[in-house]
């Protein structure tokens, strides 16, 4: 019997609802030119629909598809992305909402760039709701999306879409150090890491009930204190975030963190791990 090899990074797309947004994902995720990866989906407390989209597209996909939802009983996202690097196969993990649909080359980029002791910290462009509300599965499957059309050039100037220099993309070193591509900033949509490095933090940390730092500013700030440098992927692995409406860091996420910094507490009680 031949043995199932493990996959060499897990894709961890973390979801809320939004059918149409996965589905352009799964499309894009078609097209990859990197092929060794497993696929989880971390939903939290999505409805029927995600399940059934993921049961329809199993069959015409290359890569697995682990579906690991809990119930809707607010917004506790970090609790399932720690129960994604549990179920993990590889030992390289790349995380994305389901609101971003990535480029042809963005698994390869993060594969090929990743750091030992290091996270990789991409960006995205953000698309206006104008914009977002025309994309098709077509475009999607053609690869148009990657292109800075002149509709996608004027939205930006007109102040809708923004980031768009994001989706510009460049192998050479050189001229990413041109453009001053060595800012690196973890975004919880767009950042990969060895898995054992969250292990050592013991995970996201569980107490975060809201959107904003705790899927990203704290994880940055605790990687940081076990010595775990962040690397820029600017110019590299660029993604394109569909509208939604923006919300703002909870008050009381604002006061995790600040105790977070206050005690220097790299490894989180309420994490992979319940530490007592």
């Amino acid at each position: 019997m031949m043995a199932v090899m493990k996959p060499s990074l897990t894709l961890v797309i973390a979801v809320y609802n939004s059918v149409r947004y996965l589905e352009f994902i799964f499309e894009a995720l078609k097209r990859q030119s990197f092929k060794e990866f497993e696929v989880i989906i971390a939903d939290d407390g999505s409805g029927p629909e995600i399940k059934n989209l993921i049961e329809r597209v199993r069959p015409a996909v290359h890569f697995p598809i682990q579906h690991l939802r809990q119930e809707d009983a607010g917004f506790r996202k970090n609790v399932m992305l720690n129960k994604s690097i549990a179920a993990s196969q590889a030992e390289y993990l790349v995380f994305i909402d389901g609101d971003c649909v990535p480029h042809h080359k963005f698994l390869n980029d993060h594969w090929t760039h990743r750091k030992v002791n290091g996270v990789m910290c991409g960006r995205r462009v953000n698309l206006s709701k104008p914009i977002t509300d025309a994309l098709t599965l077509e475009d999607i499957t053609s690869g148009r999306f990657e292109t800075l059309s002149l509709k996608l050039l004027w939205d930006g100037l007109m102040s809708r879409s923004s980031n768009l220099e994001d989706a510009l993309r460049f192998e050479s070193n050189w001229i990413r150090v041109l453009l001053h591509w060595n800012q690196a900033r973890i975004l919880g949509c767009n950042f990969s890491i060895e898995k054992k490095q969250l292990e050592k933090i013991n995970g996201f940390n569980e107490d975060y009930k809201a959107p904003g730092l705790g899927e990203d500013t704290d994880i940055a700030y605790r990687l940081e204190l076990i010595g775990v440098k962040q690397y820029p992927l600017r110019y590299l692995a660029p993604l394109y975030h569909l509208y939604h409406p923006q919300t703002r860091a909870a008050d009381e996420n604002k006061q995790i963190f600040e105790r977070v910094v206050a005690n220097r507490e790299a490894i989180c009680p309420n994490g992979l791990r319940k530490l007592s």
